[in-house]
């Protein structure tokens, strides 16, 4: 078989990156191939809405099959690549060869393979009962188990995990989440923002662990009770939600050369070290102008980054670089980011944390970069687009609440 355009993985980026093609004009054959029986999917309501049980699995799909067939993009699903090769690494052709067997020929490759959950090697990681919740069957095992338990242990204090704890709480489940850093949240925000979400989820009845590991689970007939912490105790549990990072798939692209650094290189035009190759989604780690190499897990970056790639597979001009963002849905606490506030110095605090309802900006010397909004959207916006317009809030009056933030987006 032969594809003029071969996506690799069926996911949020591979279908943006199929459809932005298309929409630039591009009338040649595209194949969408992905490892997953399903069609593309949204990954973000699995740990809440739809591990809630609030979303229906068919209401979770980007796109219909009259999508595909009206744009006529190929799409195959329960289909692994087993291996791949470039024929012309200056043109990026190549073959790539199924689990199953087959060969498909192409001329040109995007990789959106997005990642993995990283694994906690313990003695009885293996038990039933334990999950990891990354894609559609996770979360639809782990409904299941959430329904009959009573004790809930969430092993990772990042967003995955504190989410699963805000369902498994609202339900009435005896929640605690074990984290090892001294802090949740500590690789994405503050530390105002960290003790806030600790503060918020104890005020609901669940118990946070901070430097706290997991050592060990202990069973029954094979299925988890207990999971065994670094302070000696042992925490009952009917189920585990474990939720310690991603790791991005780089297997295909190292296997054809390609650079990768905690994730495929790219460049801001989504091109890899093979310059005929393109990337994204959360298998990438970009390289930005000012922060150096940077990887993005959100919906929003696998969006942007795919209209790049597909219009440097095009050879015509990306659209301009928007401000990142992102949002957890955290029970009744809803955060919302947008900017990075990588190498941030300062930050200044608008609102109380005590009312839940208050946002953080960060600085990096006098330039506003980021913002953290907790059920403050109306703040939120005004700084997403500050951001994008290339404006600024002073750092002396970006604490005042008498102040409008949407009043520094006039000239």
């Amino acid at each position: 078989m032969h594809t003029d355009t071969l996506i690799i993985g069926a996911s949020q980026a591979g279908l943006q990156l199929a459809t932005s093609l298309r929409q630039l004009g591009d009338v040649g054959s595209i194949t969408l191939l992905g490892g997953e029986t399903h069609p593309p999917y949204q990954r973000p309501p699995l740990s809440k809405a739809y591990l809630k049980g609030d979303l229906a699995e068919d209401r979770l799909l980007l796109r219909g099959p009259e999508f595909f067939e009206q744009h006529r993009i190929e799409l195959r699903c329960g289909e692994w690549i087993e291996d791949l090769e470039l024929s012309d690494p200056r043109l990026g052709a190549g073959t790539a060869t199924t689990r199953g067997g087959d060969s498909l020929h192409f001329g040109r490759l995007a990789l959106t393979v997005g990642g993995r959950p990283r694994r906690l090697r313990v003695p009885g990681d293996d038990l039933r009962g334990i999950h990891y919740l990354r894609d559609v069957a996770d979360a639809a095992a782990l409904r299941v188990e959430l329904a009959e338990a009573s004790h809930v242990v969430v092993v990772g204090g990042g967003f995955v995990g504190l989410e699963g704890a805000a369902v498994a709480r609202a339900a009435g489940k005896d929640v605690t989440v074990v984290e090892a850093s001294d802090r949740l949240l500590s690789r994405a925000v503050d530390r105002i923002v960290s003790d806030f979400y600790a503060d918020a989820h104890r005020r609901r009845g669940t118990t946070v662990l901070v430097q706290t590991s997991v050592v060990g689970f202990t069973g029954t007939d094979g299925r988890v009770t207990g999971v065994g912490i670094s302070t000696g105790d042992t925490l009952p549990a009917d189920v585990v939600i474990v939720g310690i990072g991603l790791l991005p798939r780089t297997g295909l692209a190292e296997s054809i050369g390609l650079h990768c650094e905690g994730g495929v290189l790219v460049d801001e035009a989504a091109r890899t070290s093979v310059p005929s190759v393109v990337a994204a989604g959360d298998c990438t780690v970009s390289t930005h102008p000012s922060l150096g190499h940077i990887r993005l897990e959100s919906v929003d970056n696998a969006i942007v980054q795919a209209r790049v790639a597909a219009a440097t597979m095009l050879g015509v001009e990306a659209p301009p670089p928007a401000v990142p963002w992102f949002w957890s849905d955290q029970g009744d606490v809803k955060l919302q980011i947008a900017g990075v506030n990588k190498g941030y110095d300062r930050v200044v605090l608008r609102g109380d944390p005590d009312a839940e309802k208050f946002s953080l900006l960060y600085y990096r010397g006098q330039a506003l970069v980021s913002i953290d909004a907790i059920n403050s959207p109306l703040d939120y916006m005004a700084v997403r687009r500050i951001l994008d317009a290339g404006k600024n809030v002073p750092v002396e009056v970006a604490g005042d609440g008498t102040v409008a933030l949407r009043d520094f987006l006039r000239d």
